[in-house]
């Protein structure tokens, strides 16, 4: 493993699990020191205790409260200075027909997939200008890049992210802070285990995608190797909306 994030800090929200775990596993890898966000407090504890006191902390975060994300910050730069890189990672689904959705159920997809990677940016945002620079990646999904049924706050919310992330790449650059968005597919965790197969019939690469899979595009997002990217998507999907893979007759 290389150490291409060696003295840099990151912040990772949503973090305690899943694929931000993952990432706050191969960032320490990496060289740097992470803080975690999330509201799972015992999970982000044990992983923050996982990592080492030298490597990570945890800190409790509510993405849709600005004055919670406020007091992150100032966490986190009081154990490790400056963050360079910040990874807005939280996120959550509810799945149902449009007509049968909640306005309440739809506006707390929203409130946490987009006004979190808002408020995200916008809290930690001078603490990457007073580090001189560093990298924003925000999570989307292929739900940002086509419609999906029975998930249209989802989709409404990751088709905003990618979107805000080409804003905030117009208005950071002239402060050194790379801004991109990546989108997974179906990848396996605890949190989708209990879904149907992710491997679909027109998915190209035939296994299931991994979090190290996504978690190897986060760390080259976040080390200067992606120098010369900004404003752009990353898809991590297995070939699964490249196209019509059956022949046409």
């Amino acid at each position: 493993m290389t150490q291409r994030l060696l003295g840099k800090t990151a912040f990772i929200s949503g973090g305690a699990r899943g694929l931000g775990a993952s990432h706050a596993r191969r960032f320490v890898q990496e060289g740097a020191r992470v803080v975690i966000g999330d509201l799972l407090d015992s999970e982000g504890e044990a992983l923050a205790a996982e990592l080492g006191a030298e490597n990570a902390r945890y800190v409790h975060l509510d993405v849709t409260e600005e004055s919670s994300w406020v007091a992150a910050r100032a966490a986190a730069e009081a154990a490790f200075g400056p963050v360079s890189i910040l990874v807005n990672n939280a996120g959550i689904q509810k799945l149902g027909p449009i007509i049968d959705t909640s306005l309440e159920d739809f506006d707390a997809v929203i409130q946490v997939n987009v006004h979190g990677t808002f408020l995200g940016t916008k809290v930690i945002g001078p603490s990457l200008i007073q580090a001189g620079g560093g990298s924003i990646i925000n999570v989307s999904s292929i739900a940002g890049l086509i419609g999906l049924p029975n998930t249209a706050g989802y989709v409404a919310a990751k088709w905003a992210v990618r979107g805000f992330t080409k804003a905030a790449a117009l208005e950071l650059a002239p402060h050194g802070i790379r801004v991109n968005s990546i989108h997974p597919g179906r990848i396996v965790t605890e949190l989708t285990a209990g879904l149907n197969s992710p491997i679909r019939p027109n998915q190209l690469i035939k296994e299931p995608g991994r979090p190290a899979d996504i978690s190897n595009l986060v760390a080259f997002l976040a080390s200067e190797e992606s120098r010369f990217s900004t404003g752009v998507e990353f898809i991590v999907d297995g070939g699964r909306y490249v196209g019509e893979s059956d022949p046409v007759s």
